[in-house]
Formats: C-alpha cells, sequence, structure tokens
C-alpha cells in the first residue's frame, strides 16, 4: 500500500501540476510551456523502486496514458500486473494475480500536501513548495520540496529532454526512491475516455474507503 500511496503521489503530480502557476513563481516563465502544452501524454515507463541503503525494492514496467486534469491510466505488466486508473475524482487499483479492486476518492485525505498541486492556486503552491529550476544543456529539471514537515515525500522530480517528459523521482520520507524513466512519449495524442474509467470485474473482491 505504501508504494501504491508514493505511486499515486507521483501521478497526481504528473498529470495534474499547473507549471504555469509554479514557473510565474520563480520566474521562469519561458519555461512554463512544457507542461501546458500537453494536456495529454502517452507512452511507457519503466519503475525503479529502492529502499534508503539503495537496494532494490521493485522493477516493474508498462504503458501509460495521462489527461489533464487528474486522469491517469498506468498498467504495469506481467509478472506483476495492476492497473491504476483515475477519472480526476475517483481511483480503482485492480490487482489481476488477487482479483482485487480498491476503490478511493481522489480527495485531501488521499493525497495531502500533493494535492495543492491539482489545484493550480499559485499562492498555495507557493505557499507550500519550493520550486527549483535546474538546466543544463537540452535537459530541465523541476524540483519541488514541500515545507511542511509532515508531508508524504520529501522532494519530487520532473525531467524534461528536448521539450518532452523524460523521468521523475520521488523521495518519499524515509529515504525510498521511486525513478520513473518515460519511453516513447506522444505529446497530446487523442486518448478515448473509457481509458480513464474502469468497470469491476465480476467475481473480483472490492475494497472501498
Amino acid at each position: 500500500m505504501r508504494t501504491f500511496r508514493m505511486l499515486l503521489i507521483a501521478l497526481l503530480g504528473f498529470a495534474s501540476f499547473s507549471l504555469q502557476a509554479a514557473t510565474e513563481q520563480v520566474a521562469i516563465e519561458p519555461r512554463s510551456t512544457l507542461l501546458n502544452q500537453a494536456q495529454t501524454i502517452s507512452g511507457r515507463f519503466s519503475q525503479l523502486t529502492l529502499d534508503g541503503s539503495g537496494t532494490q525494492l521493485q522493477e516493474t514496467s508498462g504503458e501509460m496514458a495521462l489527461k489533464r486534469p487528474g486522469q491517469f491510466r498506468w498498467h504495469t505488466d506481467a509478472p506483476m500486473e495492476q492497473l491504476l486508473v483515475s477519472n480526476g475524482e475517483q481511483i480503482w487499483l485492480y490487482d489481476p494475480d488477487l482479483e482485487q479492486v480498491t476503490i478511493q476518492k481522489m480527495d485531501q485525505r488521499l493525497t495531502h500536501t500533493p494535492a495543492l498541486l491539482l489545484s493550480g492556486d499559485v499562492s498555495q503552491i507557493a505557499e507550500s513548495f519550493e520550486i527549483t529550476l535546474k538546466e543544463g544543456g537540452s535537459v530541465v529539471d523541476f524540483i519541488l520540496k514541500p515545507k511542511a514537515a509532515d508531508s508524504l515525500f520529501e522532494s519530487l522530480r520532473l525531467s524534461f529532454r528536448n521539450g518532452v517528459i523524460n523521468d521523475m523521482q520521488l523521495i518519499d520520507n524515509v529515504g525510498q526512491r521511486t525513478n520513473i524513466l518515460f519511453l516513447g512519449v506522444k505529446m497530446n495524442p487523442p486518448i478515448p475516455a473509457s481509458q480513464f474509467t474502469f468497470e469491476v470485474p465480476e467475481g473480483a473482491d472490492v475494497i472501498q474507503d
């Protein structure tokens, strides 16, 4: 469940973060179009999770599709197959091996501080996060660090190469790192609305908060 929560934070930040609002606060307006120009994103991913000592905990890959605001489909390939879907209001986590679906509302209790990223409220983002820009050649990194001591994560980094999302790193409050590399990324592809909803399979156990 911890891995699920940390992945969810990363996806919410990626799918819904209003970069224009943030960049206005750190005077980097020329870079504000990096995410604003992409209302939908699709591609594959490779995900590696390490504990605080650098020991590998999990390595997975799969396909993803995202649409603003807050909609995503994150399908992890077998042998650790899982499907994570959000329609912007509700989130489904389906584990076909366990024949189990976990359903949660997307609200303040679930996302805590990262929920501020969904609002696009400039004053709240600036008040709650330190936002840093780093540039090197064709690579641009945006680093967000929560100011609140009780946040679920210490930092979230989004990295762009030649204007396209390349990778993401999330470090949680116990030092666990989730590194996600994006492959074959398409910006603004047409994505059917059906990709962002989920029907519970017949016979599956349902856990709902």
